[in-house]
């Protein structure tokens, strides 16, 4: 069977109103800041591809090993016919859950949801093609604005891995949270990926890796607001920065201005002074017990939670009440 035409609901234009808008907005803060969306372009997908397979970066890899030895429990526990996944990118550890419902399950569609109309045609196909009895339904849409638009019906599974949801802020992530829970229906289910607290000499280096691919990944924002936008960044003169924040437990990249520049774009002077910092990623860490709370704000019951062996990253299934 192959993959159905991709559902659009962000076009060009839409994610370029984003662009200039969150430039304009976050480049005029004290401190700057842009959100870590934009990182992905074409190249900055390769770059963060790369940084996945890198020997600090552990989230991937932990996240990998908590399917492998429990996509069979989700897909058993669940009983769900509908699978979604949110900023799904190239689906591969999704596998290992389609792979679980193949044995245990008679799961019926795949509905994959990302902002990349390139990368979720080419995911939507090779997926299509390895399962042939699997409708695939691909949605090119922004988890923070369309949730509305999942299909409705039968028992639905949503996933959102990687961690991802530790990007947003405190505020973001709970209403990111309260919006799934109005998607779903009583009965639908949450499977979701997140790093855990640990000693910040296992996390930072995870974020600032000895080979620079980090950075380059953490620059290439800068590449994309100059291609995009018109900018004239002068990428070589921030120098990639990662923090822990041990108060808040989140990590933040950063990019320091190395000397003092005036950057121009969208019709403005945009002064950085030498040391100024433009943030441009938070990555929230959490304890067992405080995701379990912030999904029972939100009208979710965890039913379960799962560690890799080391007790790096976390997976928790929850229940819609």
């Amino acid at each position: 069977m192959s993959a159905e035409p991709l559902e659009i609901h962000l076009e060009e234009r839409d994610l370029d109103r984003g662009l200039r808008e969150d430039v304009r907005v976050g480049l005029a803060a004290t401190p700057k800041w842009l959100p870590p969306k934009w990182f992905y372009d074409a190249r900055g997908s390769e770059l963060f591809e790369e940084i996945t397979r890198l020997p600090e970066y552990y989230p991937t890899r932990a996240e990998r090993a908590v399917l492998a030895a429990h996509a069979d429990d989700v897909a058993t526990l669940t009983g769900a016919k509908t699978l979604i996944e949110l900023g799904s990118g190239s689906s591969e550890k999704t596998r290992l859950l389609l792979d679980a419902f193949t044995r245990h399950g008679d799961l019926g569609t795949f509905v994959p949801l990302d902002v990349s109309v390139s990368a979720l045609r080419s995911s939507t196909e090779q997926i299509a093609a390895a399962y042939p009895g699997l409708r695939v339904r691909g949605i090119v849409g922004d988890f923070t604005r369309h949730l509305d638009r999942l299909p409705t019906g039968g028992r639905r599974l949503v996933a959102f891995l990687g961690g991802t949801i530790g990007n947003l802020l405190p505020v973001e992530r709970s209403g990111f949270l309260t919006a799934m829970r109005a998607a779903l229906e009583t009965g639908d289910w949450l499977l979701i990926g997140t790093d855990l607290v640990k000693d910040p000499a296992v996390i930072v280096p995870a974020y600032d890796d000895a080979a620079g691919v980090t950075a380059e990944f953490n620059r290439n924002v800068l590449r994309v607001i100059n291609r995009e936008l018109g900018a004239d960044f002068d990428v070589d003169a921030f120098r990639h920065v990662a923090v822990w924040d041990p108060e808040r437990e989140w990590i933040e990249m950063r990019l320091r201005a190395e000397r003092p520049t005036t950057v121009r774009v969208l019709d403005t002077d945009v002064v950085f002074a030498a040391g100024e910092e433009l943030r441009t990623e938070v990555s929230a860490k959490f304890r067992p017990e405080g995701i379990a709370a912030e999904l029972t704000a939100a009208g979710f019951t965890r039913q379960a939670f799962w560690t890799d062996p080391g007790g790096l990253f976390g997976v928790s299934l929850a229940r819609a009440d």
